[in-house]
């Protein structure tokens, strides 16, 4: 009887090896996007999802729920079977929602296993050529001397352009009033027509009319200068140091995911960042790869989380 047990556990055994030993990825991967299709974020995550296909040799399929400003997706990520099948392309948002929030269907740092950040987003700060500065400094001594009577454009609560506006307000003691807008463009054309005076908004929207002189550019917004307008300074060069807004793209797994999946899926990203193709897709979408290990993204989103909080907290930013 004995021998019998132990020649039925080596049967088992060598049957359930190869189920145990399956390789990853066994299926197709589907990557819940926290934004609506045809922006810069569904952009480059289809470009990424293509090649995650072609390297790992599975269908990586692009889901985009943009509901709630990243709810949605990202509640739909975080109760997934952590098996490495279901992903996360997130976004800014994912930073700055617990604060907007009392209350999320998930935990933005305990219920998600980061792989990589992405690419950063700068954005440039632009006037109205009717306002008369020429740089930061002198922006800043004109809202001091004229507190409230400058206005900034801005998209939904929680925008890159509104968190930038929100922060250069505290960072530089000024009462500048926020004026809400549906998307870039509209903050554009707001700022060329001059219903406002200034407003945050991405290199690629802003860049056109900054070179055809409809709007001028005085400081770049992230930690350092853009390769696209290299004589331009930073803000925080230009008299607040320490001011660094850039967007993100990152992807993250539902917590409870196996270390050699995420290993493997971080390698494959930086591999696929390495391309001449996807930092030519990037540079036109005004992106700056920033690909990093698991560790360092999980330790940005928690820095991200914190700055942000106070931003919110000192504005009374509230959720739309």
């Amino acid at each position: 009887m004995l021998r019998h047990s132990v020649l039925v556990a080596l049967i088992a055994a060598v049957f359930a090896a190869p189920a145990a030993a399956q390789p990853y990825p066994s299926k197709p991967i589907r990557m819940v996007v926290i934004s609506p299709p045809g922006g810069t974020t569904d952009i480059l995550s289809r470009a990424l999802a293509q090649h995650m296909t072609d390297g790992l040799g599975q269908s990586v399929v692009t889901d985009n729920r943009p509901g709630g400003g990243g709810i949605l997706a990202s509640e739909i990520v975080a109760h997934a079977n952590p098996d490495g099948h279901t992903l996360l392309y997130t976004h800014t948002s994912h930073s700055v929602l617990p604060s907007l929030h009392e209350k999320l269907p998930y935990d933005p740092l305990r219920d998600f296993q980061p792989i990589t950040r992405l690419a950063l987003f700068p954005g440039a700060l632009i006037v109205n050529n009717n306002v008369p500065v020429r740089n930061v400094k002198e922006l800043i001594a004109l809202a001091k001397a004229q507190p409230g009577k400058l206005n900034y454009a801005a998209g939904t609560t929680g925008a890159s352009a509104h968190l930038s506006g929100e922060l250069f307000k505290t960072m530089a003691g000024v009462n500048i009033v926020h004026i809400p807008y549906k998307g870039t463009a509209a903050q554009l054309t707001s700022v060329i027509a001059g219903e406002s005076q200034l407003t945050f908004a991405s290199l690629p929207a802003a860049l056109p009319h900054v070179q055809s002189g409809r709007v001028r550019a005085l400081a770049i917004g992230s930690a350092k200068r853009s390769p696209t307008l290299p004589n331009l300074p930073t803000v925080a060069e230009s008299g607040l140091p320490g001011f660094d807004v850039s967007a993100w793209n990152g992807i993250l797994a539902p917590r409870g995911t196996p270390r050699a999946i995420v290993d493997k899926l971080n390698a494959e990203i930086h591999r696929i960042a390495q391309l001449s193709e996807v930092k030519k897709r990037a540079a036109e979408q005004g992106a700056e790869l920033a690909v990093d290990t698991p560790e360092q993204f999980g330790a940005y989103i928690k820095a991200q989380i914190e700055k942000w909080g106070k931003v919110v907290r000192a504005s009374g930013m509230r959720a739309d």
